[in-house]
């Protein structure tokens, strides 16, 4: 069901029922290209439907002349070759940006990092400071986008305490240290996604995880590897929070990311009361794959949100919003400041959102209080924001407002490329 024009009109569904295969997980995806590139050797990536910010990966990793081609639909292959100095268009992918960064870092080169309008207003000095501590020059754009890294072929072994948790910037930093001489300790405040750890352990490079800290002892090549990138846990995010709002609705979702450090949204979820099955059918590579089956027709329960659960939910915070607006006691979030600088304001566009669909909602500094209001129509603006689209398209299907119009229904693309054909798919 692919919009005829990029705005879309979006009614409640009379009932959410099927089976879905999801796009790839796209935090998997985006690394495995770039540990590729990286490999002694051939690799091999198994997908189908990437968004627009996996594409962009590969679009950068082909400008600094590492060859890939779709041999066949949906088999990527990947050929390391020695990298040049390059101008990059990371598009509207800040994981792009930040993952590229730390491995140019350890590579004797220079490349300047650039992107669309929304990109180059996120920040990006934060990781340009904790990539200058391994001697990489790394010079910003007042804090921003275009960014020039100068890499050095044997960067310094550091330790690094992330003032944020971030997954982002902890890839970026392990990145950096596959090149240098020693132990890489990087030490986060709290929880974050260990895509980096599983996959490049898997691929025999030594690193590890041990509470809050992951260290990595290089100089360390991931080997040449085969794999198939499972179903976004993101993707899953929507069908979730959709089918827990709907009073008939049972949606199942196959080949499902079931990684520990993805699954906060599930736990959350079943703790508001949402009936929710997963089973791991496959442990082959580096990250359990298996099924979700999520049920709707229980009243939802009121929850606060603060702490490190922040961290665990971060792209699932606009849904959570959505899910809370269903329950008539008021549910709060707190200590998601890092909302504000996503690829819009996601507190201020799901405030105002929320606001013209009818419910309840206060906007607080770092997150807000949401309740029950009464559904009316609304005219949502996006800001180009795929997480805001797929949040009040849910909205909208699930019954939370009686009729949304988004502005930019194509921006779901960036991340879920299939959106509108699997909406069509469970509710016809």
């Amino acid at each position: 069901m692919t919009p005829a024009s990029t705005a879309t009109t979006l009614r409640p569904a009379a009932r959410l029922r099927g089976t879905l295969t999801l796009p790839p997980d796209k935090s998997i995806a985006h690394r495995a290209f770039i540990f590729a590139a990286l490999s002694g050797g051939p690799s091999t990536v198994t997908m189908a439907t990437p968004g627009r910010d996996v594409l962009s990966t590969i679009a950068c990793l082909r400008e600094l002349g590492v060859e890939i081609d779709e041999a066949s639909p949906g088999r990527w292959e990947i050929r390391s070759r020695p990298m040049r100095h390059a101008t990059l268009d990371c598009g509207n992918s800040g994981t792009t940006m930040r993952l590229l960064a730390g491995m140019l870092a350890g590579l004797p080169l220079r490349a300047t990092l650039d992107g669309d309008a929304s990109l180059r207003a996120r920040p990006m000095e934060r990781v340009a400071e904790l990539l200058r501590r391994t001697g990489a020059e790394v010079a910003t754009t007042d804090g921003h986008a275009p960014m020039t890294v100068v890499g050095r072929a044997s960067p310094a072994p550091t330790v690094i305490d992330l003032s944020v948790s971030s997954a982002q910037l902890l890839g970026a930093c392990a990145l950096a240290g596959l090149a240098a001489t020693g132990e890489t300790l990087i030490t986060t405040p709290g929880p974050t996604r260990d895509h980096t750890e599983r996959m490049l352990a898997w691929m025999g490079v030594p690193i590890r995880r041990a509470g809050g800290t992951t260290t990595l002892t290089g100089p360390a090549r991931p080997r040449a590897f085969e794999l198939a990138v499972p179903g976004d846990p993101s993707a899953a995010s929507a069908w979730l929070v959709a089918a827990a709002l709907h009073a008939d609705a049972e949606i199942r979702m196959e080949g499902v990311g079931l990684n520990p450090t993805r699954l906060g949204l599930v736990g959350l979820l079943q703790r508001m009361g949402v009936e929710i099955e997963t089973r791991i059918t496959d442990v082959a590579g580096p990250e359990p794959i298996g099924e979700v089956v999520v049920r709707g027709g229980r009243p939802l329960e009121a929850v606060n949100i603060g702490g490190a659960e922040v961290a665990e939910l971060i792209d699932e915070l606009p849904l959570v919003a959505v899910a809370m607006a269903s329950v008539a006691e008021a549910s709060e979030l707190h200590d998601a400041s890092e909302l504000r600088v996503k690829e819009t304001d996601r507190i201020g566009a799901m405030v105002e959102g929320l606001r013209a669909i009818g419910a309840n909602v206060e906007e607080l500094d770092d997150g807000w209080r949401v309740s029950r209001g009464t559904p009316s129509a609304g005219a949502i603006r996006t800001h180009g924001d795929h997480r805001i689209a797929i949040a009040f398209a849910v909205a909208a299907t699930a019954g939370i407002a009686t009729e949304v119009e988004l502005d930019d229904a194509d921006c779901a693309a960036v991340s879920y490329p299939t959106f509108w054909d699997d909406l069509a798919a469970v509710t016809r």
